[in-house]
């Protein structure tokens, strides 16, 4: 069917407004992504030309040593400070709804460390996780003493960034500092829960507890799913606050090292780009995994209301 000349002027007036995000797209996105994929199978250094080594760089990849701890790391990473993370910014976010005097000081006080930049905020956790100088450990000896000279035990306070033992929990609770997104994407979910639901909830004699399990947090899975799946994407690449943190290493006993680490050391490193590749691939795939997990699960969870 012939198209008329009004119909021809929207269609390039839409491809001209299209056009800057299409190429963008095409540039940013596709094109590295194909780039990735052919070169995963090759043995390429960038000063030198690619060659073709097929599935070497995945079968070597799953017998590295090194990767299987970097991955290990990722997960336990993923799987503490993901729930940790839901469950603060969704306590605070909880608080900050109610109607009480100063309620906007305190909603810009918890969201503005989370615009703090990502180096900026390791070289500060960095101090504050020290374990000789730290003023973490400085507010904990005087706990610890106190359970010490009651219990007879000698606790003493961790040494976050030198223990193996507690680097990840420390890189754990930096990533607290940096809730207030969360925040802030959950206080405008709460804005649409009806107000009907409460008052029904009052008459018949419901607690606060009661509202917030049968009423709040199911208006609220929606938004509660898509943070979850933004940590979940954030905590498989953490890189720059780890890598800070362990001053460009992989911390004791390779315990900061994490798979976004590990494609750095080998793309800029060790000059594997190819093998880099291959993890960035390894990578994107069990995020995307995950993240249909996360999607199937949350058809039982998630619950959408109509407006």
């Amino acid at each position: 069917m012939k198209m008329t000349r009004a119909e021809k002027h929207r269609l390039g007036t839409g491809l001209l407004f299209i056009g800057p995000w299409a190429i963008g797209f095409l540039l940013l996105t596709v094109y590295p992504l194909v780039c990735t994929l052919v070169y995963s199978f090759c043995d390429y250094s960038v000063l030198m030309p690619a060659s073709f080594v097929g599935l070497t760089n995945y079968r070597d990849l799953f017998t590295d040593e090194l990767f299987w701890k970097a991955l290990s790391n990722t997960l336990f990473y993923a799987a503490f400070s993901i729930p940790l993370g839901l469950i603060v910014s969704l306590f605070l976010a909880i608080l900050l709804n109610f109607n009480v005097p100063g309620r906007g000081v305190f909603r810009t006080i918890f969201f503005l460390p989370s615009l703090v930049p990502m180096i900026s905020l390791a070289v500060l956790w960095q101090w504050l996780l020290n374990g000789e100088l730290g003023l973490i450990n400085d507010g904990l000896r005087p706990v610890l003493n106190a359970i010490n000279h009651v219990t007879g035990m000698h606790l003493a306070a961790p040494n976050w960034l030198g223990d193996a033992r507690f680097a990840k929990w420390g890189l754990i609770f930096t990533g607290l500092w940096g809730v207030g997104h969360a925040v802030v994407v959950y206080l405008a979910g709460l804005q649409d829960v009806p107000r009907h639901l409460y008052e029904a909830a009052d008459i018949d004699g419901a607690n606060f507890w009661h509202k917030t399990w049968h009423i709040t947090l199911p208006t609220l899975s929606p938004v509660i799913y898509f943070n979850t799946i933004m940590g979940l994407i954030g905590a498989l690449q953490v890189f720059a606050v780890p890598f800070v943190i362990a001053n460009g290493g992989d911390g004791p006993e390779r315990s900061l090292l994490f798979i976004a680490t590990y494609l750095y050391h080998n793309a800029f490193e060790y000059s594997k780009m190819g093998y880099a590749c291959a993890i960035g691939l390894v990578m994107f795939a069990l995020i995307l995994a995950l993240t249909w997990i996360a999607t199937r699960l949350s058809e039982r969870f998630v619950h959408y209301t109509a407006k």
